[in-house]
């Protein structure tokens, strides 16, 4: 009874659910992260922070953007799981080298490693929603997103305790890291294997004719509306009915392309991606060479570092202020694209104290202020991109946003941080940084003032752009579903 119990069990959505979260959990605790700058300058690596930042951490931007569409396309193909295990096996790899290797082209190497690493978190939530069903989408994102965060908390907080109490030393960190990062791994083999995709593993509906193919959703769909066409679908959504002939590459590419020029007609549409790619460009520059800018202020050989307690407070706080949106009655279609500009304008206001305060504490709290302002505001911004896009489509638009922002971040990285190019010290990129947030407020306060003046009567725009608005459901699910 107990066999037949288990077995049922592992046939429903919640196994491989539950055995992702737990993949998500142990693969993002990482303790020794928030204490990377620290660890390469220190006497583990004897790394000068000017080879860390100028050499060193550029070569992440040029990994994760040179395999970003090569992976995202394997993952289709290989129906995720592969990828899924690839990218526990990579990490295991990078963590190894960090521990291992030394001298700056070793350490190079460990982040172009990371760079293929974060491309492949694209297979985390595709494979979730390829082999949980759609009615469940809701709460399986929830949980696996719930494991993350909760990974990435965990790892702050206790790579803090690890550090200020010395109950370990870096090395020591980074063994404790490579088995968890182990867990992890043993989890992703575990995972149940998916039958279909979504571009290249379809399956055939036997109703629509020779060569005609279709995912698990498609023949449901065809099966309970009998052929008929589904009220109140975007114009994404029809395009998804014109599937093509045959499951070849061109043909999915063809297929790709054309989603793509249809989903970004919209201009709403274009609106928030452009702000999702500038804001986040700078968010990721930001984050990756915070570090340096608090070992300038004060380093390391003389304070006792926070770095990983004003993660965990940052995580926290910028995922509250994240999920408090979802309860707020805001009207973010006409009001978004000013509080867009007025939060933006903050963050380069935080950014700026950080650079010219020259205290620590101020830095920590400048930061905590910026990354919670980025988690509010991309999830905003994420409201109004997301409607009327089925999963398809969704992470059709959200990885080529992801790819417009990494094309920018490269670009700023090769002038104004490698050693190639500008090579400009830390205080001289934070003020860039503050001063690029600083021109994207007024470029959408401004656009948000014209939008709002210019706006009609709201019934009347519902009835001329039905397929720009969206529901609570809707809201729910990006709240709950989405990577930030």
């Amino acid at each position: 009874m107990k066999m037949e119990t288990l077995k049922r069990w592992m046939r429903d959505w919640k196994y491989p659910t539950f055995l992702l979260c737990i993949y998500g959990f142990f693969s993002t605790v990482k303790p020794l992260e928030p204490f990377l700058i620290p660890f390469l300058t220190g006497p583990d690596k004897n790394l000068t922070i000017e080879q860390v930042t100028n050499q060193i951490f550029p070569v992440w931007t040029y990994s994760y953007l040179a395999v970003l569409v090569p992976v995202f396309l394997l993952t289709d193909w290989l129906r995720y799981k592969p990828v899924v295990v690839f990218q526990c096996l990579i990490l295991f790899s990078t963590t190894a080298m960090l521990l291992w290797c030394n001298g700056v082209p070793e350490m190079q190497a460990v982040q172009f490693t990371y760079g293929v690493v974060t491309s492949c978190d694209v297979a985390y939530f595709t494979y979730l929603y390829s082999i949980v069903e759609m009615k469940h989408y809701l709460k399986a994102t929830s949980y696996c997103r719930t494991a993350q965060l909760l990974g990435y908390l965990v790892g702050s907080v206790l790579g803090q305790i690890l550090v200020s109490l010395e109950l370990m030393s870096y090395y020591y960190i980074l063994v404790f890291t490579l088995v968890l990062t182990g867990m992890a791994l043993i989890t992703s083999i575990l995972l149940p294997m998916p039958k279909t995709s979504m571009f290249f593993h379809q399956k055939r509906s036997a109703g629509d004719g020779e060569g005609h193919v279709g995912t698990e959703e498609d023949l449901q769909s065809n099966g309970q509306k009998d052929g008929a066409e589904v009220e109140g679908s975007s114009v994404c959504d029809s395009s998804s009915a014109k599937r093509s002939r045959t499951g070849g590459c061109g043909d999915v590419l063809l297929r790709l392309w054309r989603d793509f020029l249809q989903c970004f007609s919209s201009r709403t549409l274009i609106i928030w991606s452009a702000w999702w790619a500038l804001a986040t460009c700078g968010y990721n520059q930001t984050v990756n060479f915070v570090q340096s800018l608090w070992e300038h202020v004060e380093p390391s050989s003389n304070f006792t570092v926070y770095n990983g307690g004003v993660e965990a407070i940052s995580n926290l706080f910028g995922a509250t202020a994240a999920y408090s949106i979802g309860f707020s009655s805001a009207d973010w279609s006409r009001w978004g694209e000013v509080t867009l500009g007025s939060l933006s304008a903050l963050e380069g206001g935080a950014l700026f104290a950080m650079v010219f305060s020259g205290n620590i504490w101020v830095c920590y709290c400048g930061y905590i202020i910026f990354k919670s302002l980025y988690m509010l505001l991309i999830t905003i911004a994420m409201f109004q991109i997301a409607a009327g896009l089925n999963m398809e489509r969704y992470a059709l638009v959200f990885g080529a946003n992801t790819f417009c922002a990494l094309v920018l971040q490269t670009i700023i990285t090769a002038v104004v941080v490698d050693s190639r190019g500008l090579g400009l010290d830390i205080v001289t990129q934070f003020t860039i940084y503050g001063a690029y947030f600083s021109i994207i407020a007024l470029i959408f306060f401004i656009s948000g003032l014209y939008t709002t003046m210019c706006r009609k009567p709201e019934t009347e725009t519902l009835r001329e752009h039905p397929g720009e608005t969206f529901d609570a459901e809707d809201d729910a699910q990006i709240i709950t579903g989405t990577k930030f």
